[in-house]
């Protein structure tokens, strides 16, 4: 599943966890980036992995003054980010 989004300067994104494998790609703007006991800040063309089923604690927030423009990559489907019919 793929999950593109757009986020305005200082977004944050609450701790969170879940089973699915995530390989987030950073396209535009920062971002400071919590996973497990880490923080990195991470810009274009920066890439971050979650392995799968590790369950592993992570959440960010946006810096700087542009949009931040990322694509995450999720296996299997995240059910809970598919609309409701």
């Amino acid at each position: 599943m793929l999950v593109l989004w757009e986020l305005e300067p200082g977004t944050k994104i609450s701790l969170h966890k879940h089973p699915h494998e995530q390989i987030t790609h950073i396209i535009q703007g920062k971002v400071e980036f919590k996973v497990g006991e880490g923080t990195k800040i991470l810009g274009p063309d920066d890439v971050c992995y979650i392995p799968y089923q590790s369950n592993m604690e992570h959440g960010a927030k946006v810096i700087g003054n542009e949009t931040f423009i990322a694509l995450d990559i999720f296996h299997p489907i995240r059910e809970d980010f598919l609309k409701k019919r």
